[in-house]
């Protein structure tokens, strides 16, 4: 099974990026997979972990193609974790496909999403 294998390239096409703020609070910027579902978890996972504790997080979703349930509960997860260790979620190009299946799963405030503008 190529799983090991999957979740590393994974995790190297979408390394967590930091960046220093002004008044030294870290900026950390997950990007979140084109193929976001239970193959990619074990990476994903491991990056989020990787950033908890580093106050302000950016999870850029520009490139999402596909989320599955798995995928937005540990977002969901991560959200709860995060804001008890005082940090921050903020998203940047949030994509139609996330705010669908979070809609259908009634998830849309406990990820913090934007509200969707209509056209």
């Amino acid at each position: 099974m190529g799983g090991k294998r999957t979740e590393k390239l994974h995790a190297a096409d979408h390394p967590p990026v930091t960046a220093s703020a002004a008044d030294s609070a870290a900026i950390s910027v997950i990007r979140l997979p084109a193929d976001c579902r239970l193959g990619a978890q074990t990476a994903l996972k491991a990056q989020l972990e990787a950033v908890l504790q580093a106050g302000e997080i950016v999870i850029d979703s520009t490139e999402l193609e596909r989320v599955d349930t798995a995928a937005l509960q540990l977002l969901v997860l991560f959200r709860r974790e995060l804001e008890q260790h005082g940090g921050t979620l903020v998203w940047r190009g949030t994509h139609e496909i996330l705010d669908e299946a979070a809609g259908v799963l009634g998830l849309e405030q406990l990820l913090n999403l934007p509200a969707a503008t209509s056209a």
